[in-house]
């Protein structure tokens, strides 16, 4: 949004530099939305663009212009953005399968609280095969009241169901009613066929996120077990 790609390249490559391995390639909101109403519009290029710029950085070490990169590329792991809350709904999947083909590697959705539309949207992603091409990331938002909830459901592209909102109208302590539906939502998520994992954006509120991700059985992390590469035979003679 506030850069051109000149800009963008130069950040990115600073970031690479400084040890950061994953980026998320995102337009950004208009200022108007923003504390700076008055200040200019870049918009060089959009996140689509933004998304084939790293990986033809990474993969081809080309800069957007064609030239090459002389020192090491960035190598970054992809990602981009998705709200399967938008209209028209139907349009959404194809959004995300364009943003895939452009070479996104995984996708952080934007804030759930309608889980059966979130369903439906997945639905569609596993109809097209787009879950087997992409690291899906479920973003989760816990809200400390109503007034949360209802100013949320003001912003263009968000879905808050009725009955979550009198579920909060009516707790007694609404801070911990919050936190139970972010963890109710988690477990309902690992449920889900492709969804690989959640994104937790607890604004303002950073604190909450041990006890959520320790509640939802997300800690202590998950064993994997990683086999070693086989040794390969030299022949000799």
């Amino acid at each position: 949004r506030d850069r051109n790609r000149i800009a963008i390249q130069s950040d990115i490559l600073g970031a690479a530099s400084l040890g950061v391995r994953n980026i998320l390639c995102l337009a950004g909101d208009h200022q108007t939305f923003g504390n700076h109403p008055g200040a200019r519009n870049v918009h060089d290029i959009d996140s689509l663009q933004m998304v084939q710029m790293v990986r033809a950085m990474r993969d081809e070490k080309k800069f957007q212009c064609g030239d090459q990169i002389k020192s090491h590329e960035p190598r970054m792991f992809v990602g981009a953005a998705a709200n399967p809350f938008g209209d028209p709904f139907e349009f959404r999947v194809r959004r995300l399968a364009k943003k895939i083909a452009a070479g996104a590697e995984f996708i952080q959705t934007q804030c759930i609280f309608d889980m059966d539309r979130f369903e439906k949207w997945m639905r569609m992603v596993r109809d097209e095969g787009l879950d087997e091409k992409v690291f899906i990331l479920a973003g989760i938002t816990p809200v400390k009241s109503d007034k949360a909830l209802k100013y949320i459901r003001t912003v263009p592209g968000m879905k808050v169901p009725d009955e979550l909102i009198k579920r909060m109208e009516g707790a007694a302590d609404k801070k911990a009613e919050g936190v139970n539906i972010a963890v109710e939502m988690i477990q309902r998520l690992k449920e889900m066929k492709g969804v690989h994992g959640v994104h937790i954006m607890a604004i303002a509120w950073e604190s909450i996120v041990p006890e959520i991700v320790e509640r939802a059985g997300l800690y202590p992390r998950p064993e994997v077990e990683v086999e070693e590469p086989a040794e390969a035979e030299v022949a000799v003679g």
